[in-house]
């Protein structure tokens, strides 16, 4: 049976764990070739090791300029062409940041690799990307709604959502697609993490979605893979919410 990505190349930011780690492997076992980044050099030879099928990795924050020109460098060097993009790195804070409380330093963290770091790892895709290359961005259930505490991260996302409607028109030209998947809660190490501490918290999530549970890294990762395939060849500037119907309901 033909694999959907065979020799296809693909680079996904912040992909040694959580969704970006599930997405890799699925492209993999798919046929594709896989480069992820991380910040940590230990998780992502670990990811690699995890991902098999000649995954590669390759350390970097996706918020430094330099980092992003190291990764689509060496894609550059060792393939010449990129066909998909998953625009994946991103962060949430750790704390709560109520209006009144945000500090500059929160802002430019939250910002500097939600907006900044996703736009720039985009752009510098952009030579190695032919007609009929896919870019997926990750957004969130958070960039339709007005979660308290959050409106740093919220507004982030609503940026992410407004950046694949303007790219669309941008790169309509050159046959790429652009498109958002946006996730609900999904039951990650961090949200794990999250919700641990905070008794309560995950209850209240499961009364916000229609299907009363969390998502699934996988579930995520099989929406991306729709994205970037030719199954949605007829698809731009959409946002798929991969939520059990929060938004929706």
């Amino acid at each position: 049976m033909t694999r959907r990505f065979e020799n296809k190349v693909v680079a996904i930011t912040g992909g040694t764990e959580g969704i970006g780690l599930a997405t890799a492997k699925c492209f993999a076992a798919e046929g594709a070739r896989v480069y992820v980044t991380g910040r940590r050099a230990d998780r992502v030879d670990e990811a690699v090791r995890e991902i098999g099928n000649g995954a590669a990795g390759v350390q970097g924050d996706a918020a430094n300029l330099e980092d992003l020109d190291r990764l689509y460098g060496r894609i550059r060097d060792e393939h010449g062409k990129l066909d998909v993009v998953f625009a994946n790195a991103g962060i949430a804070g750790s704390e709560p940041r109520p209006l009144g409380t945000i500090a500059e330093k929160d802002f430019d963290q939250i910002f500097g690799l939600n907006v900044r770091g996703l736009l720039f790892t985009v752009q510098k895709a952009l030579p190695l990307l032919a007609s009929g290359s896919a870019i997926v961005l990750n957004g969130s259930v958070a960039g339709s709604k007005g979660f308290p505490d959050q409106s740093l991260y919220n507004a982030t996302k609503a940026a992410v959502r407004s950046f694949a409607r303007s790219w669309t028109a941008d790169l309509k030209e050159r046959g790429i697609r652009v498109n958002v998947v946006s996730p609900g809660g999904t039951d990650t190490r961090l949200m794990r993490d999250y919700l641990d501490t905070r008794p309560g918290i995950e209850d209240a999530l499961k009364q916000m979605v229609p299907l009363a549970r969390l998502g699934q890294p996988d579930e995520i990762a099989r929406a991306v893979l729709f994205l970037a395939s030719a199954e949605s060849s007829y698809i731009a500037g959409a946002e798929l919410f991969v939520d059990g119907g929060a938004v929706a309901i």
